[in-house]
């Protein structure tokens, strides 16, 4: 039995060589791929990682709970891992990111990579291109021929305007621009509210019922969140209504259980779980074995870090859908480039030719540049089976 013997936890802030403004957070410019990562070590020196994005130091206080909750916890009690994740947010914080740490360890003390471990023997996934930004129809038509020229079949764009027929002409341009050689989806980033910088428009099931009309007379390929999170009872409608695909799921924190029921609503025809989010590795396993078993699609969304780009990777060429869906593959260029999004690992995860090829190497595939990691991260808590300690001159780094 290995159990966790150590913990550590670091503020990350690596510099995009752009800014970036993504949709889904109106008013906000980013400079950083900033994040919280956590570090776990094993009782014979596995180590297992992950990293979730941070606006701040929202996570300064999580050392306390994860010494507490996960030092000699066997690594492989996967039913304890996902009790003691529950635990945390019952006291207000999700923290579904740091189960696949416990992957990472799991696959590397295999020696596969977590594909294998979870049963999957394709390793290499086609992709989509997906765009993170709000643009013009100028600059979306450009945007969609650099993607076109590189491989991609099928990019996805952003519309997020109070004017509805603002968002209409702009699928329809985008869509009539590349027809016959690209198919557009689009993401219209209702399913959450993130206000804090920006005001954002609510959709009523009505203008959604309008938008996925007219994304349906141009052919898109899906549309993705296009009513509000919980708004269960309207998406079904809305799905049944629709001549396009419906996808979306992304963020549900309750995990499997709030996606059974979802999906027995029959809610989505395309469901999108984030293993960073949505209950894990485990948890998203067990939601693609349930869109198999319920004949409707699935693959994962991914638009956090790197982190999350690999490990939801890993999850999709497991699912058994790696053959029929394609893998979103987050790109905004100038500012949200995958070889600055990657900065933490010694080699960025990119695509060839609109397909991206698994690392080989056990566990997630990656190694921490330890450089990068010294020069842009602070290590703010360390804990073991003996000792802990707190940095708190470490946070003054993300005054």
């Amino acid at each position: 039995m290995s159990v966790i013997d150590r913990i550590e936890l670091y503020l990350v802030r690596t510099p995009l060589p752009a800014p970036h403004r993504p949709s889904w957070i109106p008013g906000t410019v980013r400079e950083h791929v900033s994040m919280c990562v956590v570090r776990f070590i094993t009782d014979d020196g596995i180590e297992g990682w992950s990293g979730f994005p941070a606006s701040g130091r929202e996570r300064a206080g999580l050392g306390d709970p994860l010494a507490a909750l996960f030092l000699g916890l066997d690594v492989d009690d996967q039913e304890a891992l996902q009790e003691r994740i529950l635990i945390m947010a019952a006291g207000g914080s999700f923290n579904w990111w740091i189960e696949p740490a416990f992957w990472d360890i799991r696959a590397k003390a295999a020696g596969v990579p977590l594909y294998r471990l979870l049963g999957g023997d394709t390793s290499r996934i086609p992709l989509y291109a997906s765009g993170g930004e709000i643009k013009d129809t100028g600059a979306r038509r450009e945007e969609a021929e650099r993607r076109f020229s590189e491989g991609f079949g099928t990019m996805k764009i952003r519309v997020h305007d109070f004017d509805e027929s603002v968002d209409i002409e702009h699928i329809s341009d985008i869509a009539l621009h590349m027809q016959g050689r690209m198919r557009i989806s689009v993401d219209v980033n209702q399913a959450f509210r993130l206000t804090t910088n920006g005001d954002a428009p609510l959709w009523s099931l009505d203008r959604a019922k309008r938008f996925v009309d007219a994304a349906a007379d141009v052919g898109l390929a899906w549309v993705e969140e296009p009513l509000y999170g919980d708004w269960h009872n309207a998406m079904a409608e809305l799905t049944s209504y629709s001549r396009v695909p419906v996808a979306g799921s992304e963020l549900h924190l309750m995990g499997y259980a709030e996606l059974e029921r979802m999906i027995s609503m029959r809610c989505y025809n395309i469901y999108q779980p984030d293993a960073m989010w949505v209950g894990g590795v485990g948890h998203v396993m067990k939601v693609a074995g349930l869109c198999r078993e319920r004949g409707v699609r699935f693959t994962p969304h991914c638009w956090s870090n790197g982190f999350g780009f690999i490990v939801n990777a890993h999850v999709f060429a497991a699912s058994g859908f790696a053959g029929e869906e394609l893998f979103e593959y987050p790109i905004a260029e100038p500012g949200w480039v995958p070889e600055a999004r990657d900065m933490i690992f010694t080699q960025p995860f990119v695509h060839r030719d609109g397909w991206f090829d698994l690392p080989e190497a056990p566990g997630l595939g990656f190694e921490i540049d330890q450089d990068v990691l010294s020069r842009y991260g602070r290590c703010y808590f360390k804990a073991s089976r003996r000792e802990q300690h707190w940095m708190p001159e470490a946070l003054s780094y993300w005054v």
